[in-house]
């Protein structure tokens, strides 16, 4: 192609990242284009690992240095060429986080379009526009410093009641016997040191806590210099100066809990900014309110002079309002919002965007929204492309499949079994095409059976979190349920009461681990067995099967890799030429067992391992894993390599492995990240907790997950102040008129 044409396809050649097996796929520039295919076949490797990181790397190359260093940072995939790049928007389901200060108002610039309308047309006039910032010292409340929230103490965690003061009822650290000041309490005559608190009367425990005037009021008074435990406790831990130690630290964690500021009343300004209106509301008020309602009266401002702030104002309101955020408010934290919701929220900067050409990736942008708003999704797709950019998305959910220009799927496996181009054409095509995915779509799987029995239950009462409206249900136990309803109905806010009231076991898709040392084999508890076994068979101690001792190799400390800061350049990964990235010394490398020596088990899978590793110990943990359908892991894969569904899975994993007394379990959406034959995989772990005699909750708008349940509870009707209450509960056939039982039917 002459050099002055444009290039109408991205072209790979020799993709070998991850499991990718030298593929080569031509695709087209300025097209909607799927890729699917089974978990971990190699799909996020080919469009994440080796599409979004070639064209960040080139995009950085751009800049100077001393800039560079301060960009996202890109491993250069491994290809034999790539070309026909543009500069890439990666928006991935990774959670906003931030810190405490950032809310869905400054993550999308729509409280810096507020908080300018406020400084021209504001009344009374208080001045500029950081005058509105809680980030600004101008305008942060002075009692929390623009958080809204200050630390209180949990006095409801203080004390045990069932237990008297000789038998550790005060469970702060030092006031049980023996400690430094169970004197100051049980000592002192005023309260009796063998009864226990329950059978105290009010006044006596408000006085143990409180001390001032309701110590004074008892019949017999304590010294004059006595402190309450609430007090002691706060000027101990809360007013000091000193550098905190760790044991300090885990006490104020324990026995504290974060409060609305009783000055700013959680809105983060100062008094002066607190006071100013438009349209006859606070700035305060209007972070509270839903961007659909904010949205409509921030139009009803006219004021000439502020037009086109209002104008920008409007428009990115309405922008969440298209992609499904409109229950959401500005003043809601990041740090709340789900992988979803994050998701969505980044989406929005970008719809305003007259940049064209541009290569946007979306990593399953269907996820948290129930079937009925998906539609608004492949609408805000749709109009990224028809802008003149590329749009490629790794998705599993068949709506979106239904409007790509082009479906790629890679496979044929998982694993070493994937890593091929398998089929690469229209949605009608690959129904017809025998895939893993083809099969998937034409066996969408069986009606619910008959539910399962309940043992018992438990009961969430009177619940008001977030959007909950005074919430009283009773949840089943020894079965499967899952909450249900569109997106914001309250399903998360529900579960979150659950799990603050009740004792239970979170399983989400968060990192199963951050060190890049952590692998199947140590997550698993094999690693001494493994190094006993080669210890048997060789003669030499165990200590030199482990890479970070003895046995590693001395120059690259048992990596397998050097690394070399190049100060303000990119920092380079190379090979040791010691080891060749074996990460042993020659002599251990020496020794085998079954033929393979102790580095040739990183490149073993877990079902492979299974069948050549002589320890039935080894054998048996490893199972645990291949139950949960990763026996395609390798047993050296660092765990920080895997995807959401894959780190989830390894948790259910360990529980089934390790879980002894019937547990309650909670987990959030769990077939994100998971291929449509994989979700009757995670359903036959599911019942696995369930026949174990465990509790199943699980958050889901996956159909064939809400079939598969024994209990119901569906939320709604719609999101935000619109939603929190319960529709329906109860056994799936009985599920009727609610936007869940819509989608029931029309699938």
């Amino acid at each position: 192609m002459p050099a002055h044409l444009p290039q109408h396809t991205i072209r790979i050649r020799g993709a070998r990242t991850n499991n990718l097996k030298r593929l080569d796929v031509d695709i087209p520039r300025g097209r909607l284009v799927v890729f699917v295919g089974v978990s971990g076949s190699g799909k996020s490797s080919l469009v994440f690992d080796t599409i979004a990181a070639e064209a960040g790397h080139q995009l950085n190359e751009t800049f100077p240095p001393f800039a560079r260093n301060r960009l996202p940072k890109w491993t250069r995939p491994l290809t034999d060429e790539i070309g026909g790049l543009s500069p890439v928007v990666l928006i991935d389901q990774r959670r906003l986080g931030g810190n405490a200060r950032s809310t869905v108002g400054t993550i999308t610039d729509a409280w810096t379009y507020l908080r300018l309308l406020f400084s021209r047309v504001g009344s009374p006039y208080v001045g500029e526009s950081n005058r509105f910032s809680f980030n600004d010292p101008a305008g942060m409340c002075p009692a929390c410093s623009g958080l809204g929230e200050v630390v209180v103490s949990a006095v409801e965690r203080f004390l045990d009641l069932d237990r008297s003061l000789a038998q550790g009822a005060i469970l702060l650290p030092g006031f049980g016997d023996g400690g430094y000041w169970y004197s100051q309490y049980a000592g002192i005559g005023s309260f009796s040191a063998d009864t226990p608190l329950r059978d105290w009367t009010e006044s006596e425990r408000a006085a143990l806590l409180y001390g001032g005037e309701h110590a004074a009021a008892l019949s017999a008074r304590p010294p004059k210099d006595f402190e309450g435990v609430v007090e002691r406790f706060e000027r101990v831990y809360l007013h000091t100066s000193d550098d905190l130690s760790d044991r300090k630290r885990e006490t104020i964690e324990r026995f504290t809990r974060a409060g609305t500021c009783p000055d700013c009343h959680g809105e983060r300004l100062n008094e002066a900014a607190r006071a100013v209106t438009v349209a006859g509301r606070t700035i305060g008020e209007m972070a509270r309110m839903e961007v659909t309602e904010l949205a409509d009266l921030v139009e009803t401002v006219d004021e000439p002079a502020v037009a086109p702030v209002v104008a920008a104002l409007t428009g990115r309101l309405r922008a969440m309002v298209t992609i499904g955020l409109g229950y959401l408010h500005l003043g809601r934290a990041t740090t709340t919002l789900s992988g979803g919701e994050s998701q969505r929220v980044k989406t929005v900067k970008h719809l305003g965007s007259s940049l064209i050409e541009m290569l946007y990736i979306f990593d399953e942008p269907t996820v948290g929204l129930h079937p009925q708003d998906i539609a608004a999704m492949t609408t805000l797709l749709r109009r990224l492309r028809d802008k003149g950019n590329t749009v490629l998305v790794v998705e599993h959910d068949p709506a979106v499949m239904a409007i790509a220009d082009q479906v790629i799927e890679i496979g044929p496996d998982a694993g070493a079994g994937g890593g091929q181009l398998v089929f690469q054409g229209a949605f009608e095509e690959l129904r017809q095409a025998g895939t893993a995915t083809a099969r998937a779509l034409g066996d969408r799987g069986p009606r619910t059976r008959r539910p399962r029995a309940a043992a018992g239950t438990v009961t969430v009462k009177d619940a008001t979190r977030n959007n909950l409206r005074n919430l009283t249900v009773d949840i089943p136990t020894g079965v499967l349920t899952v909450l249900s309803g569109v997106a914001g109905s309250g399903k998360s806010s529900l579960a979150a009461e659950l799990l603050d009231r009740h004792a239970a076991v979170v399983i989400d898709q968060r990192p199963v681990s951050t060190n890049r040392r952590s692998t199947p084999i140590t997550y698993t508890g094999l690693a001494t067995p493994v190094r006993r076994l080669f210890a048997r068979h060789s003669g030499l101690p165990a200590g030199m099967f482990s890479a970070n001792s003895g046995g590693g190799c001395p120059d690259c400390k048992g990596l397998g890799v050097i690394y070399t800061d190049l100060a303000f350049m990119d920092g380079q990964e190379t090979v040791c030429e010691t080891c060749q990235g074996r990460r042993f010394t020659a002599e251990v490398l020496g020794h085998h067992v079954n033929g393979l020596s102790i580095a040739d088990l990183d490149d073993l899978t877990v079902t492979d391992a299974i069948r050549r590793l002589p320890a039935e110990e080894i054998r048996r943990a490893l199972r645990s894993l291949e139950r949960v359908g990763l026996g395609y892991l390798r047993l050296g894969q660092p765990l920080t390599t895997l995807s959401g569904g894959e780190c989830q899975r390894v948790k259910i994993a360990r529980e089934l492995r390790d879980a002894t007394a019937p547990a309650l379990y909670v987990l959030d959406e769990p077939t994100t990240g998971l291929h449509l034959r994989d979700i009757a995989v995670l359903l036959g772990l599911l019942d696995q907790l369930v026949d174990q005699g465990h509790t199943v909750v699980v958050i889901e708008h996956n159909l064939d997950v809400i079939r598969h349940a024994d209990w119901i509870l569906d939320l709604g009707p719609g999101p935000g102040k619109h939603g929190g209450r319960i529709l329906y509960q109860g056994p799936v056939a009985g599920l009727t008129g609610t936007p869940t039982a819509a989608a029931l039917r029309e699938y």
